[in-house]
C-alpha cells in the first residue's frame, strides 16, 4: 500500500468544473459544499459518486451549527448522512460556529462565546452528528470580526477543548486564523503553534480584503471573503504547519467568486505545494541536526 502523502486540491464550484476536469493530473482532491446537494436527485447523486470515483472528494457542511448551545437539527444531519451514503466521499466537515438561535436563521457562520459550557455543548453536538451521519466530522475554526462576547477562554484553548472532548479532527483554516490574529492584535504564528496541530487533517487557504473598522476609528480589519488570492502570510503559515505537523495534510484552495483564469489557480496550487515542501524540508533538517 502506497504511503499517504500531502495533497493539494480545490473547492468544487460549477464555474471551476471545466478547469478541474481538464487538469485532474494537477488537482489531488476536491471539496464540495454539502448543503448545496442535500436535495439532489438520484441522477445527480450518481453523478457526484462518479466524480468521487475520479478524484478524492470531501464534503463540507455550512449550516449544522454544531458549536451552538442548542442541539443541531437532526433533519439537516439526516440529509448529510444520505449524501455521504450516496456519494461515498473520503470524509466530511463542519464549522465551529452557530448559525441559528431560538429558531432564527442568521445566515452567517458566527463565532460563539468561548467558554467551558460552550465546549461541553459543542462536543455533545459533534458526537451526536457523528452518530447520525455515521462518521466523525472534522471541525473548522471560523473567522470573526468581533471578539465573541461573554468569552472566558482564548480561541486556541477553546478549540483544543472541543477537539479533546469530542475526539474530532481539526480542519484548520489558515486564513481564518490569520484574519483573527491581525484583527485582534495577536501573532498568527504564535496562535498557530498554540493549536493541537496533531489533530489537523485538512487545511483551508483563501484570501480576503481590508475593510474600515466600524466607528470611524481609521483602522481596518481583514475580512475573509474567498474572492481574493491567498496572501503571502498564509503561505508562510502553511510552511510553518508543515514543519510542525508530520502527518499528511490535505490542503484545499477556497475560491467563491471573482474567479481568475484556471491557469492562475493552478499556479496557486503549485505555490501551496512549494510551501508544504519547504516546511517538510525544514522538519527533515531539524530531525537530523
Amino acid at each position: 500500500m502506497a504511503e499517504r502523502r500531502d495533497r493539494v486540491g480545490i473547492g468544487w464550484r460549477a464555474e471551476l468544473a471545466a478547469g478541474i476536469f481538464a487538469h485532474l493530473d494537477r488537482v489531488d482532491c476536491i471539496e464540495l459544499i454539502a448543503d448545496d446537494h442535500f436535495r439532489a436527485s438520484r441522477r445527480q447523486l450518481r453523478a457526484l459518486r462518479t466524480l468521487a470515483g475520479q478524484v478524492p472528494m470531501m464534503l463540507h457542511g455550512v449550516t449544522a451549527g454544531l458549536a451552538s448551545v442548542e442541539p443541531p437539527e437532526e433533519r439537516r444531519l439526516a440529509r448529510m448522512a444520505r449524501l455521504l451514503e450516496a456519494v461515498q466521499p473520503e470524509s466530511w466537515s463542519e464549522h465551529l460556529a452557530f448559525v441559528r438561535a431560538g429558531g432564527v436563521e442568521i445566515g452567517h457562520l458566527a463565532a460563539p462565546p468561548r467558554s467551558e459550557a460552550g465546549i461541553d455543548a459543542a462536543a455533545r453536538n459533534i458526537r451526536r452528528a457523528a452518530t447520525i451521519v455515521g462518521a466523525m466530522p472534522a471541525m473548522e475554526n471560523v473567522a470573526t470580526l468581533i471578539d465573541p462576547p461573554a468569552s472566558t477562554m482564548d480561541e486556541p484553548s477553546w478549540v483544543a477543548g472541543i477537539l479533546a472532548a469530542s475526539e474530532a479532527p481539526l480542519l484548520l483554516d489558515l486564513h481564518n486564523l490569520y484574519a483573527n490574529a491581525v484583527n485582534f492584535g495577536a501573532d498568527p504564528a504564535v496562535l498557530l503553534l498554540q493549536l493541537p496541530l496533531d489533530r489537523v487533517r485538512t487545511v483551508h487557504v483563501s484570501g480576503g480584503h481590508w475593510i474600515p473598522e466600524p466607528g470611524g476609528t481609521g483602522r481596518k480589519r481583514l475580512l475573509d471573503d474567498h474572492v481574493h488570492d491567498v496572501p503571502p502570510e498564509v503561505f508562510a503559515l502553511l510552511t510553518l504547519l508543515a514543519k510542525q505537523a508530520p502527518q499528511p495534510l490535505d490542503v484545499i484552495l477556497e475560491r467563491d467568486g471573482a474567479y481568475p483564469t484556471f491557469a492562475c489557480l493552478l499556479t496557486q496550487l503549485d505555490a501551496l505545494r512549494a510551501a508544504l515542501a519547504t516546511g517538510r524540508a525544514a522538519a527533515a533538517m531539524r530531525a537530523v541536526a
